[in-house]
């Protein structure tokens, strides 16, 4: 793993004049040596999207989708070794890496489905006014040009499949960024492009640093920008272009709520377990992590006792070890921000349960209670493995505790009770709820993004194709109807 890495520009590998270098955060071992593309080659990778728009949009379905189908296999294929890389370069403890490469195996099954079936056109009759008579509409979907997708470093091979297979599938070149922490991953899937016979050109994969994006944010030949990060960047992104099309998929604080109908102690259970596995899981930094436990006053005091007990059964340690549940942040800069903000919470009167201490770049699981309500624990996503519990006098005040955020990513309602789950359904102001389990479900194929300061626009394959794809209407004139 520690070879000198070339980018990608326009579907075949290049070298550029620099390198950085790729580093585990769990030791700090050297993972691999990175090649960063000159200016002069962002343009040529830039140009070579933009000149082969019309061509890539009218390549035939079955070409784009059997592309996409061979991606899916290879990954299959090289499950092991993609997985070995993501824990590495990561931290991310190889159980998830393992996952995190399933998932990208569908996401590339699912766009090759989509393609096949994607813009197949919709018909309407114009005859339902006298001037419509003998007219038929007929609607298909165009690129709305070359994607500029912008991947973070928490789900480095899975979020790069979800800028790049839909994008493929609707026909829509894209020069991807990965996240300079973590490259590797998806330079991998470049590895599997060019085994296909895509057109030269359609894809581009450049880790440019993060200096340099201004000028390709600004790029009129990138109409279409997909940007999965922070909330502070994604939205200066697109106040810096308001013309674009933007999808962000941003911050969250996601929280959990448990009613006062889950409460058998089977159901405790598994809510504390599913909890404390969710909180934890990828060292939570994942955006849809438990952050928050919303508990009703009936069962918090059965509950609180299960969640510190199955958080403190996580397995910490070498992400590279089969057994471990919780490996370290991505740099110890990001356990520090998390040390500095559970302190900040138990100054400020909150109590510390379990954990609460920082070794290097790992952060030991942490469960805190009764944190008051303006600390940035509270407010801000803490991207850590860190969980606040609080309790709430029935479902109103559970509903508006989930509400009193400024994001608004997902939530979890452990309920049996069907009608409540629509009232959450109606009231939480979310882009997703989860009933009888944790926020942290994620499904590929479903409609994924937040509403708030978490975002606009949807990810999930169909929905980021219809992101980046737009309605043209047909309209024949004289037909017999």
């Amino acid at each position: 793993m520690t070879s000198t890495h070339a980018f990608w520009l326009a579907g075949r590998q290049a070298t550029g004049e620099d390198t950085f270098d790729v580093t585990s955060p769990w030791d700090g071992r050297l993972v691999g040596t990175v090649s960063l593309p000159t200016d002069a080659q962002v343009e040529e990778a830039v140009a070579a999207a933009h000149a082969v728009l019309d061509e890539f949009a009218a390549t035939p379905a079955h070409v784009r989708a059997a592309a996409l189908d061979h991606v899916s296999k290879r990954l299959v294929e090289r499950t092991e070794e993609i997985a070995r890389l993501i824990s590495a370069e990561n931290g991310k403890p190889l159980k998830w890496a393992r996952g995190e490469v399933g998932r990208a195996v569908s996401v590339f099954r699912f766009a090759a489905e989509e393609a096949r079936r994607f813009n197949g056109g919709e018909a309407q009759r114009l005859d339902t006014d006298l001037g419509g008579q003998g007219r038929l509409a007929l609607t298909r979907r165009f690129p709305k040009g070359v994607v500029l997708g912008i991947a973070p470093f928490n789900f480095p091979l899975n979020l790069c499949a979800h800028k790049i297979a839909p994008a493929i599938a609707a026909g829509a070149p894209i020069i991807l960024k990965p996240a300079p922490a973590t490259p590797l991953s998806g330079l991998i899937i470049g590895d599997l492009l060019a085994e296909t016979e895509l057109p030269a050109g359609s894809w581009s994969i450049l880790p440019v640093a993060n200096d340099k994006m201004p000028a390709l944010v600004q790029d009129e030949r990138l109409p279409v920008i997909s940007f999965t990060g922070s909330e502070k960047v994604g939205y200066a992104i697109m106040d810096s272009v308001p013309r674009k099309h933007c999808t962000l998929e941003l911050g969250g604080n996601g929280a959990a709520v448990v009613l006062a109908d889950w409460a058998s102690d089977e159901d405790l259970e598994w809510a504390a377990n599913r909890i404390a596995t969710f909180s934890n899981y990828q060292g939570g930094q994942s955006c849809i992590s438990v952050q928050r436990v919303i508990a009703d006053a009936s069962v918090y005091d059965r509950l609180l006792p299960r969640i510190v007990a199955a958080v403190e059964a996580q397995v910490t340690g070498d992400p590279g070890d089969d057994t471990t549940d919780v490996g370290p942040l991505v740099s110890e800069d990001a356990a520090k921000r998390v040390e500095a903000w559970v302190q900040e919470a138990v100054d400020a009167g909150a109590r510390l349960l379990t954990g609460g201490k920082r070794d290097g770049a790992s952060y030991a699981p942490t469960v805190l209670a009764e944190v008051p309500g303006d600390v940035t624990i509270s407010c801000e996503e803490v991207f850590g493995p860190v969980l606040t519990v609080q309790k709430a006098d029935g479902e109103a005040a559970a509903f508006a505790a989930v509400n009193d955020s400024k994001y608004g990513l997902q939530a979890g309602v452990f309920t049996h009770d069907l009608q409540t789950a629509f009232r959450a359904h109606r009231v939480l102001e979310v882009g997703g709820v989860v009933i009888g389990d944790v926020p942290s479900y994620r499904a590929d194929q479903m409609p994924y993004g937040g509403v708030k300061q978490s975002g606009v626009g949807r990810e999930g394959v169909r929905f980021a194709m219809e992101d980046y794809t737009y309605e043209r209407v047909l309209v024949l004139t004289g037909i017999d109807l």
